[in-house]
């Protein structure tokens, strides 16, 4: 049973704050007569921002894009896939390569502006070729608390963030993503592999290629749902969920771990005592 044939019970089923809110981004969406375009990544966030647009606009009038490129996750495509599926939406898949830009990859502290900026283009393309009378993205109220740099990029060209505008929070995003019962809405965050390099050290395939591979290492070996490699050159340092830390404290684990690690080039494989942080690396720049 789609959401849009229960949804009297999804409102129902949400709390008095959240569920006003909701029907606000519902709202939202209904004064734009054309198509909508979002932004889909296949995270929590652009999930439950298509579905309001479905909810507020009819499947026909919804069009989910998502980018693919060497600094994006596998899983993100897996599960974008999964969402339009469940939401019935039209989906299209188009490929970005950031690490064409010299600017991308000179690693700066604002490397999400480029990032953002060249994904833009690319929307502002296919919104033009739909007709589409708006843009949006996933941006939520919480996203402002940390350095985000390419949400600069999509406000220049006039890509709105409904989440944002109406104030709704990452924990509110995922209690209405649990009420519709979206596929991934017990997901944990999702960020782009460039996020493991340090600010000012450049960005290249390989080095992606081994991150992508040593997290994959790290959390088949420990079993962990959240683990973060950042790659400081021959130091892989890992942060994972402050719950999963104690897994570690076997010493076959880490022995095994850290000759995997080895194997990829890292000299030095060290577990972050803190815990994974969303943009950790941004506290450099805070200093």
């Amino acid at each position: 049973m789609g959401i849009a044939t229960r949804i009297d019970d999804v409102i129902h089923s949400l709390s008095p704050g959240i569920k006003e809110k909701f029907l606000a981004l519902i709202e939202w969406f209904k004064p734009f007569e054309g198509v909508v375009v979002v932004s889909f990544s296949g995270g929590l966030d652009s999930s439950v921002v298509l579905a309001a647009a479905t909810l507020a606009k009819g499947v026909d009038k919804v069009v989910a894009v998502t980018a693919v490129s060497p600094i994006r996750l596998d899983d993100d495509i897996k599960w974008a896939k999964t969402v339009v599926d469940v939401l019935n939406v039209k989906h299209l898949v188009f490929e970005v390569d950031e690490l064409s830009d010299p600017n991308f990859v000179a690693n700066p502290p604002n490397r999400c502006y480029f990032c953002k900026k060249l994904l833009a283009g690319k929307l502002l393309e296919i919104a033009g070729d739909y007709g589409a009378e708006v843009i949006v993205d996933g941006t939520n109220a919480s996203d402002v608390s940390d350095f985000r740099p390419g949400y600069l990029a999509f406000k220049e060209v006039g890509i709105r963030s409904p989440l944002l505008e109406l104030g709704i929070t990452k924990d509110e995003v995922r209690a209405v993503a649990k009420i519709l019962e979206l596929p991934n809405w017990g997901e944990q965050p999702r960020a782009c592999l460039a996020t493991r390099i340090p600010y000012g050290e450049p960005i290249s395939a390989e080095k992606l290629q081994r991150i992508k591979e040593a997290e994959r290492i790290v959390k088949d070996i420990v079993k962990l749902t959240v683990v973060r490699v950042r790659d400081h050159g021959d130091v892989a340092r890992i942060e994972v969920g402050n719950g999963e830390r104690r897994k570690f404290f076997d010493e076959s684990i880490m022995d095994r771990v850290n000759l995997e690690l080895r194997k990829l080039g890292y000299r030095y494989v060290a577990l972050d005592l803190q815990g994974y942080r969303s943009g950790s690396l941004n506290e450099a720049l805070r200093k």
